[in-house]
């Protein structure tokens, strides 16, 4: 745990719940020498008018501050304070610090924090924690709990478009861009109707009358905040003309259904959204299974080429992924073509299934779940 490491730690991710309900475990892991302060609750807040005095007198326990980005404030605070207690003795385990709004978080604590606090993102739902029974409820609903656990899927349809309202109108105001509701609105929207195409800032702010550079900013700012995803092209010397444009993915599969106001699995089938929102919750599945500072990319050359997934562990480890909704998943040429140019170590094809089979003499066809161990193993 990153607590016995660091005097700080940030959860970070628009998963608010979840990191409210991991910290409450956490502290109840620390044997009651844990406090929890909600700081959008006035009653907790109160408590640091005076926060050098309410930190010293909590001294030996764990504090959690959750939504930390109401008080930005508190950050050279916490400095002071985590750099008196190292001199006495306490280095870790001091605070553990929670924002949905994970920009600003980041910014605040990067600023006066740096080599005191470690970063934790953290992921929606994954297959393996609900199950393979539930692979297509979760793919539809995403991997918000309140989503994925509501009474049915209209339930679940009204709760993310609860979130992206919320989000819309009340987080990303209070970071600071002043980019009205509606235009960033239909921006996300564009962006789930390009799931998983390669990103065309001109023709994206042809559609909302804007500059291609205003909306890259648009993209990066919800890039920032975690509901985004650029994957970025590989770009090793391959000889070839490689493709230089990132891909775009609304990282929560629910979120980009509620966009598109897609309430039931049939809704999504019949949709042109269907194959690149697969494509993305498995990548999502997959990247969240990583040890930090392994690199992903995605491979593809003008001819035609492409690896839907590059996984880079180093100069010399390279897993390809192709990702396929069909139960007899087979191969692209182009996959097998790009597996050849970047000298892939190991070549997979991830299927909706359960078992796993060789595609090929060097591809072999594995679960999302089976895929997920095979990187945390990395």
């Amino acid at each position: 745990m990153l607590l016995k490491e660091f005097p700080a730690v940030a959860l970070l991710g628009p998963r608010q719940e979840g990191k409210t309900t991991l910290a409450m475990d956490i502290a109840a892991s620390f044997d009651g020498k844990a406090v929890y302060l909600d700081l959008e609750r006035p009653t907790d807040a109160i408590r640091l008018n005076e926060p050098e005095e309410y930190f010293e007198e909590h001294k030996g326990k764990l504090i959690i501050l959750d939504e930390i980005q109401r008080v930005p404030e508190l950050f050279p605070v916490l400095r002071g304070v985590i750099d008196r207690r190292r001199r006495e003795g306490f280095r870790t385990g001091q605070f553990l610090i929670l924002g949905s709004a994970s920009l600003d978080l980041l910014q605040q604590s990067s600023e006066t924090l740096a080599g005191r606090i470690a970063y934790k993102e953290l992921s929606g739902l994954n297959i393996q924690e609900v199950g393979a029974g539930e692979l297509d409820k979760l793919w539809l609903r995403g991997g918000f709990p309140d989503s994925f656990l509501s009474a049915d899927d209209a339930a679940s349809l009204r709760w993310r478009a609860n979130f992206i309202n919320t989000y819309l109108e009340r987080e990303i105001p209070q970071i600071g861009p002043r980019i009205p509701a509606v235009t960033l609105r239909r921006f996300w929207t564009m962006l789930a109707h390009s799931q998983g195409g390669q990103v065309n800032f001109a023709q994206l702010g042809a559609g909302l009358e804007i500059s291609a550079p205003t909306a890259r900013k648009y993209a990066e700012l919800l890039e920032d905040l975690l509901l985004v995803r650029m994957l970025r092209p590989w770009a090793g010397n391959v000889g070839k003309r490689l493709v230089k444009t990132p891909k775009v993915y609304i990282r929560d599969s629910g979120i980009t259904h509620a966009l598109l106001n897609l309430e039931t699995k049939d809704n999504v089938l019949s949709h042109p959204v269907a194959g690149s929102s697969w494509e993305g919750f498995v990548i999502e599945q997959l990247i969240a299974s990583l040890k930090t500072g392994i690199t992903t990319w995605y491979y593809r050359t003008a001819a035609g080429a492409e690896i839907d997934l590059v996984v880079e562990v180093n100069p010399e480890t390279k897993y390809a992924i192709e990702i396929k909704r069909s139960m007899t998943p087979v191969p692209s040429k182009g996959f097998y073509i790009g597996c050849d140019d970047i000298k892939a170590t190991r070549r997979f094809v991830v299927y909706p299934g359960t078992d796993r089979f060789t595609v090929s003499k060097e591809v072999t066809a594995i679960s999302i779940g089976g895929m997920m161990d095979e990187l945390k193993a990395l």
